[in-house]
């Protein structure tokens, strides 16, 4: 064929023709011919792909014809056959091995050997006062970077992992923007003391205290729960997390280590490259789910059936509102970030700025940040001397809403718009907030509007560095950190507010101006030093810290207000009447300061990298210790077998293969300062102090014991990874105030208590590369935390907890602390149904229904590449857990429809039998599985193929889904939930509980548009 085409060619040319179209032919007929002839002389390419390690065959081996769709993967012996011109150039590709490009020539086999890389075994993991590899590592340390982290509306930095580590819980206190997370590491440990994590920054250990107080509710619409004191941080900023899990990792950090420790360490600069990155992100946010109310034609057919008159204004006024759409909001996130990074031998540096701008669902509310932030080193003196400076500063706007949990029958925004008659109108016909004539009524638009609850925060963490390179072997680190922050808070009722005539004077007004303000100073010396003695490693670590914790706040609230209507009580505190026996003005102040004092020490040994020992002591001297307790004693210990180098292992089936162990002591320090002492309080209203706390120099830190085991693995060449961990900690020495002794004066006595709360579990984490080709790669890991919690020993009285909100439901508590069961517990009454009268028929005992810690939580994390297309699914549930509804006892029940309230078709199809007066009674009924499955978060990304001159070096634009899907029974909103101020004791012994929903803020479904680009 070729050779008729080149006499046709040919004798064209000879006849003069010289068409241009002609000429176009041709040259399309040549390139047809030439490629025909090309993939004619393909040829087919067979080999074996080997180890070079062990010489053994790897399966799975990715083989692709560089430049083209081709490709294939070796079988179970390592074998492959491929079809590729004679020209080609085959690419091998494997995970953990150094990728090979070979060009094929004249071969028709091809034998491949790959070596490898152990990338992920010599990965850096921040640990505490240093760093380790994964490898060397014997304590249980998780470590998340940029590629693991959740993506979309983040607020907060420990958002980034939630879900993603095996042993961390992580359930929002709220769907509010900057609401806190309740976050429990293997478990919950303490029933009067804090057991949220230490977290650090940089290595500069944060005092976790609220940096701005929440809305005190003592006007009447209930207590609104402080923002997360991490907000301050640009998510944006964070380079990697680090979760301490166990005593041998934890204990470094000493009395302040029992909740576990999360490290966090922000983005550097890196030499020899600069890098300009913009990124912008949109987000919409609705609620995932609202209450399924009656419709205003529902509401009176359901309200004649239970008696009521329909024709009364009452009970119909006519109109006909939908009130959740009245609260509720489409929610609009801006989220812009700057950063410029770059550097050289001597000197690296980073900058960013960043803004965002998070509404919330609830109409009003809303989160804004605006963040810098600065890292840099310099070296001097020829590397001997490395200076580094850190700096985040930030400005916080809180706008709330009166969706306070500790609320009773009058309601919150959220339960009055649930509760709220439909045919009631939002305005009178004289345009004021129309108001049912009872005192008590509360139009829900009215608690938005004439309610102001804001806060603004300014804080700055720095920490500056100075790194003495004493020998190659022997440095020395001085640094010194200050994170100051001053946060205020301003709240008012408007005058003439309904349903506020109760609890304000008069109705005429309240406004309340808190301020706060937090100074924790930070001075640290170490002594590091690393050197190689033969087949022996050691790299040891001493040093000295200093911490000094000051806390002040204030303020300042008035009533009796004679200002004009509308006027912004919030921001101002004149324009009231302070005449006569009348005391518009009332304040206070408290300051609380305690110094950390503290020695550490610790010694990595490895020998022929198989066998590795770790051991840690710490010594704190703290100033909220009693007098005969100043300085405690917190020693670990972890060993490690590294059993895949030794000879007996096959190597052809493991490529990583660790045995771990560990035990230690930590101590938890977060209770109040000053409760060893005496201390006094003012008589309010009557002049005068009185004593306060009866001191004990006897108190000491609360204790925990914990030792475990794990073992790391690796398979099929490192495609297969995981960990496996058991865990059994013990806390003992509990801290809890009891009631003075007489004859004492005073009110409380805090003492340890001989108790021991009991956490045992077991974590696995697997990670398998299911693809791993040069055109579509896909991997999996799944983490999963099995935990049983148990007051295994309490030698003092049942401690009363969880108390109910809600009409006929004061003085109600479902959670005693009890011996031999779980921390916070459900005792509850059976139910038994209904009497011929509709009441509720209940078994005569309380007992012990079930705990609201699931037995199982587990996250499921899928990746995807497909060329310049990324993609990430997460998938998270948890099972064996309780969840109380406090909102259908107190609020959705028939009771309150023969109130003339709205309820939902559950509540009556729920509830068949029960008379529409019978009042909300705690039982079975309203205890419900807290089970679910959740999509958490769906990221599809692309990135642009940009032109070789672009000014731009990369672009890319994404796309998340967040709480797209929950599969739940659960007849609330959202089981994964944690309403503080919902559940609680009262007095001295508020403890904080778990597992109660009670009107809660909803969890949003949002989705975001990103755009980020590098210059």
């Amino acid at each position: 064929m070729n050779n008729h085409f080149y006499r046709w060619f040919g004798r064209s040319v000879r006849q003069g023709v010289a068409s241009k179209s002609l000429l176009k032919t041709a040259l399309m007929a040549i390139t047809m011919l030439v490629s025909i002839s090309m993939y004619a002389q393909d040829k087919t390419v067979s080999g074996k792909v080997t180890d070079k390690g062990d010489g053994s065959g790897m399966p799975g081996v990715s083989i692709s014809v560089k430049g083209s769709n081709k490709g294939t993967q070796t079988d179970i012996n390592g074998a492959y056959k491929i079809a590729a011109p004679a020209n080609a150039t085959l690419v091998f590709s494997f995970v953990g091995y150094a990728k090979q490009e070979i060009a094929v020539g004249t071969r028709s086999e091809l034998n491949v050997t790959l070596v490898s890389e152990n990338k992920a075994l010599d990965e850096v993991v921040v640990v505490g006062y240093g760093t380790t590899t994964r490898k060397d590592a014997t304590g249980g340390v998780t470590s998340l970077t940029a590629k693991d982290f959740n993506q979309g509306v983040i607020a907060s930095p420990e958002q980034l992992l939630q879900g993603r580590a095996a042993g961390v819980q992580m359930t929002p206190n709220s769907g509010e923007p900057g609401a806190g997370i309740n976050i429990r590491i293997r478990g919950t440990t303490s029933i009067r003391s804090g057991n949220g994590p230490l977290y650090v920054v940089d290595g500069i250990p944060l005092d976790g205290s609220s940096t701005v107080d929440g809305a005190d509710g003592s006007a009447g619409f209930g207590n609104v729960a402080a923002k997360n004191p991490l907000n301050f941080m640009n998510p944006s900023d964070i380079e990697s997390i680090s979760v301490l899990k166990d005593a041998s990792a934890a204990a470094i950090y000493g009395a302040r280590g029992a909740n576990g420790v999360v490290l966090i360490t922000t983005k550097k600069g890196k030499s020899g490259q600069s890098n300009l990155n913009v990124s912008i992100g949109t987000s919409i946010a609705s609620n995932y789910k609202n209450y399924d109310v009656l419709s205003t034609s529902a509401f009176l057919t359901e309200a004649a059936k239970a008696g009521l008159d329909v024709n009364n204004k009452t009970i119909n006024a006519g109109s006909s509102t939908n009130w959740q759409d009245q609260v509720y909001r489409t929610a609009v996130t801006q989220n812009y970030n700057l950063s410029y990074g770059g550097g050289n031998d001597v000197t690296n540096y980073f900058f960013s700025l960043g803004y965002n701008d998070q509404q919330g669902t609830v109409k009003g509310t809303s989160m804004g940040r605006v963040s810098a932030r600065i890292n840099a080193t310099h070296k001097l003196f020829d590397n001997k001397v490395v200076l580094g400076v850190a700096m985040t500063t930030s400005q916080i706007k809180d706008k709330g809403a009166a969706t306070g949990g500790d609320i009773g029958f009058e309601g919150n925004v959220i339960s009055r718009a649930i509760q709220t008659n439909p045919t009631y109108p939002i305005l009178a016909a004289d345009g004021s907030y129309f108001t049912n004539g009872t005192p008590a009524f509360r139009n829900p638009v009215s608690l938005l509007e004439q309610i102001n609850i804001g806060g603004s925060t300014a804080r700055t963490l720095m920490n500056i560095t100075g790194t003495w390179n004493i020998t190659k072997d022997l440095s020395y680190k001085a640094n010194f950190g200050l994170d100051n922050s001053n946060g205020v808070t301003r709240t008012s009722v408007q005058p003439n507010t309904p349903g506020f005539s109760v609890n304000i004077p008069n109705n005429q007004g309240y406004s309340r101006i808190a301020n706060r303000y937090i100074t924790t100073t930070t001075i640290e010396h170490t002594l590091n030093y690393k050197t190689v003695l033969g087949k022996s490693k050691i790299d040891a670590i001493a040093g000295f810290s200093y911490q000094k914790f000051e806390n002040q706040s204030n303020y300042v609230q008035a009533l009796y207000f004679t200002s004009p209507a509308g006027f912004d009580l919030s921001n101002n505190l004149n324009f009231v009447d302070n005449s006569g026996t009348q005391k518009a003005f009332s304040g206070g102040s408290a300051k609380s300061q305690f110094d950390l004092q503290s020695y550490f020490g610790r010694v990595n040994y490895s020998f022929n990298d198989k066998y590795l020992l770790t051991g840690t002591l710490r010594v704190d001297g703290s100033s909220k210790f009693g007098l005969n307790n100043k300085y405690g004693y917190f020693p670990s210990v972890g060993a490690a077998w590294r059993l895949s180098n030794e000879s007996f292992i096959p190597k052809e089936i493991f490529s990583d293969l660790k045995l771990r162990t560990n035990w230690g002591i930590t101590g938890n320090q977060e209770f109040p300062t000053n409760t060893s002492l005496a201390t006094y309080a003012p008589n309010s209203g009557a002049g005068g102090i009185s004593k306060e706390n009866v001191p004990n120099p006897d108190i000491k830190w609360e204790s925990t014991t914990a030792y475990g085991v794990g073992l790391d693995f690796g398979l099929m060449k490192g495609r297969l990874t995981g960990t496996v961990d058991y865990f059994n900690k013990s806390t003992n020495n509990l801290l809890f105030p009891f009631a003075a002794p007489q004859p004492d004066v005073a009110t409380t006595r805090w003492a340890n208590i001989p108790a021991d709360i009991r956490n045992t579990g077991v974590e696995f984490s697997l990670n398998y590369q299911i693809l791993a080709g040069t055109k579509l790669g896909w991997d999996a890991s799944v983490n999963t935390t099995f935990l049983k919690n148990e007051v295994a020993k309490l030698d003092v009285a049942t401690i009363q907890t969880g108390n109910l909100y809600g009409q006929g439901l004061s003085g109600v508590f479902i959670q005693p602390i009890t011996q031999g069961y779980p921390l916070y517990g459900f005792f509850l009454n059976d139910f038994k149904g209904y009497d011929s009268n509709g009441n509720t028929i209940l078994s005569a005992e309380k007992s012990y229904k079930g705990s609201p810690f699931p037995t199982m939580v587990w996250g499921l994390t899928n990746n995807f590449t497909y060329g310049s297309w990324n993609a990430s699914l997460f998938i998270n549930g948890q099972s064996g857990g309780y969840i109380y509804n406090n909102t259908a006892t107190a609020v959705l029940n028939r009771g309150s429809l023969k109130q003339g309230n709205n309820v939902t078709p559950y509540t009556l199809s729920s509830t068949t039998g029960q008379a529409y007066g019978d009042a909300p009674v705690a039982s079975t009924f309203y205890l419900e599985k807290s089970d679910f499955i959740r999509i958490s978060n769906l990221s599809i990304g692309h990135t642009v193929k940009l032109p070789a001159n672009s000014f731009a070096k990369s672009l890319n634009i994404s796309l998340t889904g967040q709480n797209l899907l929950l599969i739940s029974n659960y007849s609330g909103l959202d089981p994964e939930i944690s309403n503080p101020a919902a559940a609680r004791g009262t007095g001295a012994n508020a403890i904080p509980s778990l597992g109660i929903d009670y009107i809660s803020y909803p969890k949003a479904r949002a989705f975001t548009l990103g755009i980020s680009a590098n210059f």
